[in-house]
């Protein structure tokens, strides 16, 4: 079974969301892109990340696991393993 068969996340919606939280282009985030080594982002935009992402999802992401939003795959898994347990 695949990941999107089990919770209605959206890698595009969630590629926008990131992009436009780290204020570049979509095109720019691909699934596999470092958002500090290859886009830039620093300490506190990773923070915002990680806050944009609880408050669109409704999801709470630990301390712990702020290392994992790195690329847009990670964050996708991550946020997918978030809503399967919440459901």
């Amino acid at each position: 079974m695949s990941i999107d068969a089990v919770a209605p996340l959206d890698r595009e919606e969630l590629r926008k969301l990131l992009a436009d939280t780290i204020d570049t282009d979509v095109s720019e985030v691909s699934d596999d892109a470092d958002f500090v080594e290859a886009l830039g982002v620093d300490s506190l935009m990773a923070l915002e990340v990680v806050v944009v992402v609880e408050r669109k999802y409704g999801i709470k992401i630990a301390e712990t696991e702020m290392r994992s939003v790195r690329t847009l795959e990670s964050t996708y898994e991550l946020v997918h393993n978030k809503l399967r347990v919440a459901s």
